[in-house]
């Protein structure tokens, strides 16, 4: 029904920048300005968390306070795409980060990608 995939992970020093990108597909990706997407990241053993949500028609945003200021999620309605920009990358923003679409009240998750913020 719905597949995601995420782009742009890597190693960055902190103080850096760095932007993910997911892309939708699938048969409820038609009508994609109707779906609620999400960025989520989980480090090991921890618990998966919210980074970033941008409502169907993008309508609003609400970000994780740790990442307020810093994040921002970006919607393109032509390219059925939700990136995240990620400046002034601290540490403890390494993680796995996942893409995560909320259609008719289902999750649908992409298969991750690793960020690393060290020097």
């Amino acid at each position: 029904q719905v597949q995601l995939v995420e782009y742009g992970g890597g190693l960055v020093q902190p103080g850096g920048s760095l932007r993910l990108s997911c892309v939708g597909s699938g048969v409820a990706f038609s009508r994609y300005p109707t779906i609620s997407m999400s960025w989520y990241r989980q480090v090991p053993g921890g618990e998966r968390e919210l980074v970033a949500r941008i409502s169907s028609y993008g309508i609003s945003t609400n970000y994780a306070d740790s990442v307020k200021g810093r994040f921002a999620i970006i919607r393109d309605y032509r390219k059925n795409t939700v990136d995240l920009q990620m400046n002034s990358l601290k540490p403890e923003d390494t993680a796995v980060y996942y893409c995560n679409a909320r259609v008719d009240l289902l999750d649908f998750w992409g298969q991750g990608t690793q960020v690393t913020v060290s020097s």
